[in-house]
């Protein structure tokens, strides 16, 4: 039998955790789901599709009795909000995050937590989508996509894997990193990409003949800046919290444009050349990997 959990608190009821709570509810995974919103419409919208079963008004009467907690609010918010809670957080109750940066988060929860940094397992569902609110939640949204867990050495590993369940619960497959392996890595996969997809189409739109530019592009500027339609907030954070590792890898990123814009002004076709090529093999086998993971079947529900 698939684990239930007796009582989950979300705190944002967006995307990230609407369809966390949707997907949960949709498996019969929860028996009570409470939500939790700085917006008083997000969450009245959030009761009324159906995806918490109660709006969470008193913090204590919330986190009464709670088996788990997703924080799913923008990162720079983690220290205030684990501070609201603290002295309403059972022994019991396991915490955990879906922020997109690991190692800010985890030194907000120890500064925050202390001696009970244990109840605090940090997270990282890797999906999204360009919409935001609790109208774009969707059950489906984590069926078949990563959750990187970054447990920390005080965590239990019957809590780490009580996480690990709710994610399995929603369809997700669940990895481990530490923070720090986390941070570097998703600065080069996601953060510099969305980067660079706000300053393209940032650029564009100043432009004085913005309006001539967007009415040509095409399929494909929609398809490369697809994720400019993200929560500039959230965004936001997320680039500062990450700041260190994000400027490696755009530095990184500039020396190529360097050698893009050298070879071009040079006319060397051979140089632009091998490096289309060498980036659509890499691409491509990037592409086939993902297809014949995809072709897997699905792993069964934690019991």
């Amino acid at each position: 039998m698939a684990t239930v959990f007796h009582k989950v608190v979300v705190f944002g009821v967006g995307l990230i955790g609407g369809s966390f709570a949707r997907a949960l509810k949709a498996a019969g995974a929860a028996t009570t789901i409470v939500g939790i919103d700085r917006s008083p419409a997000y969450l009245a919208r959030a009761l009324e599709l159906g995806l918490i079963d109660v709006a969470g008004a008193d913090l204590a009467e919330a986190m009464a009795g709670a088996d788990l907690v997703l924080l799913a609010a923008p990162v720079a918010q983690t220290g205030a909000i684990l501070a609201a809670l603290l002295p309403f957080l059972d022994a019991g109750t396991i915490v955990t995050d879906a922020g997109s940066t690991k190692s800010d988060v985890v030194a907000a929860a120890r500064r925050v937590f202390g001696a009970r940094i244990g109840q605090f397992v940090p997270g990282h569902p890797i999906a999204g989508r360009e919409t935001n609110g609790p109208d774009a939640a969707i059950a489906h949204l984590y069926r078949g996509k990563k959750v990187v867990l970054t447990p920390l050495a005080e965590n239990a590993a019957a809590d780490v894997d009580r996480v690990a369940a709710a994610w399995d619960v929603c369809g997700a497959i669940v990895h481990r990193l530490t923070p720090q392996e986390h941070d570097t890595v998703f600065a080069a996969v996601s953060h510099l990409p969305h980067l660079l997809a706000y300053a393209l189409v940032d650029d564009i739109a100043r432009k004085p003949h913005a309006q001539l530019l967007f009415q040509y592009a095409a399929s494909g500027f929609r398809d490369f800046t697809r994720i400019a339609g993200s929560s500039p907030e959230m965004w936001r954070d997320i680039s500062l919290a990450n700041g260190p590792a994000l400027l490696t890898e755009l530095d990184a990123y500039l020396a190529q444009l360097t050698g893009l814009r050298a070879a071009l002004a040079a006319g060397d076709g051979a140089a632009l050349e091998a490096v289309y090529g060498n980036a659509r093999s890499a691409r491509q086998q990037w592409i086939e990997t993902i297809e014949a993971a995809e072709a897997q079947p699905a792993p069964p529900p934690a019991d």
